[in-house]
């Protein structure tokens, strides 16, 4: 939505993953002559000029489609778009806590670490500490970040996050100006994202492109639901291609287009394929293979080597902020993934023989 700059606050849009906003202004048609870093530090609330400024020079605010400098002078009618991390209100400080952190790789712009399964991204309601928010702020404690909205108050640099039950790889801004870097990247879906996923069944085709909706469920408060239709939630598109068959599961690598929450469960299990061991969508029961004890007994053992959903966040590829270069990382299965994969491999093997 396009909104006039007539006295309103300009409307926020939910971006990708809900870490970030577009927010566009018309300007007004009496507008006189402004720097635009003056004008949108005017207009945004809580936004500070250094803020917007290294929005600016991380090319994260358009002006009739096209990036500016901050020296930019307004004119009537300028359509303009920003694209800035959206901060978390309400948590006050976080909270440092010395707990362990598997970091790949760091500078002095962003850390890029692999979170293991179980551990929660960033406070909130009945999770107050014990995050990776909480031993991000320990472990930067003493380093000269400032404290801006969306860092160490709220959510030290996060970008982008995955659920407490999935394993994988997460970028962290360590300023201002690569937060903001990082941040278009996501809302422009020029991130590399790969997931590995166990699903039950084999989706046909082997690979292809779920293209739905994803939005909250009308009435289970925990779940998001597809909408096939398009008649509520948000464009969602996952690009997948099956690894390898088990024929009762199939291990797939799923790219993300976009980024809603549990974008990648909620459209296998519309396909018929949910994650196995999700306990939210279904997939901690058996979906496919005749119940007989033996078998039985066979999922249920690797039920328990894995009791939670089989995704990992493999791989997570980006432009860096300030050096300009494609960097892309990648993390091996956890072993928990990794043995139930071998038991599947080795149960087929016994099958087929």
């Amino acid at each position: 939505m396009v909104l006039e700059e007539q006295g309103r606050e300009p409307e926020e849009q939910e971006g990708t993953d809900e870490f970030y906003e577009e927010i566009e202004i018309l300007v007004d048609p009496g507008q006189g002559p402004l720097r635009i870093d003056r004008f949108l530090t005017d207009k945004l609330d809580r936004v500070s000029r250094n803020k917007v400024q290294n929005g600016i020079r991380s090319g994260a605010v358009l002006v009739n489609g096209v990036e500016i400098k901050s020296n930019y002078k307004v004119k009537p009618r300028d359509y303009i778009k920003v694209i800035l991390p959206r901060s978390l209100d309400g948590l006050g400080k976080t909270l440092a806590q010395d707990i362990p952190l598997d970091i790949i790789y760091e500078d002095e712009d962003l850390i890029v670490v692999n979170k293991p399964a179980g551990m929660i991204v960033h406070p909130g309601i009945g999770n107050p500490d014990g995050t990776l928010v909480n031993a991000l702020a320990f472990h930067l404690q003493d380093k000269d970040l400032p404290v801006m909205p969306g860092n160490i108050a709220d959510r030290p640099g996060l970008v982008h996050r995955i659920d407490k039950d999935t394993s994988g790889l997460l970028v962290i801004a360590k300023s201002e100006y690569a937060m903001s870097h990082l941040a278009k990247q996501f809302f422009n879906h020029t991130i590399k994202r790969t997931y590995w996923a166990l699903v039950w069944g084999e989706p046909e085709p082997r690979e292809g492109t779920i293209e739905m909706n994803v939005g909250r469920h009308p009435r289970i408060r925990q779940q998001q639901e597809a909408f096939p239709d398009g008649d509520a939630g948000k464009p969602a598109i996952t690009h997948y291609h099956m690894l390898e068959s088990f024929y009762y599961v199939s291990l797939l690598e799923c790219h993300l287009e976009t980024g809603r929450t549990h974008q990648i469960r909620v459209h296998m299990k519309h396909q018929g394929h949910p994650l196995f061991s999700d306990h939210i969508y279904g997939g901690h029961q058996i979906r496919k293979g005749t119940i007989y004890s033996r078998y039985k007994q066979f999922v249920d053992g690797v039920f328990q080597v894995m009791p939670r959903h089989a995704l990992h966040a493999r791989t997570l590829g980006f432009v860096h902020p300030t050096k300009g270069i494609d960097m892309v990382f990648d993390s091996p299965l956890p072993d928990d993934f990794q043995q139930a994969l071998d038991a599947w491999r080795e149960w087929t093997t016994r099958q087929q023989n």
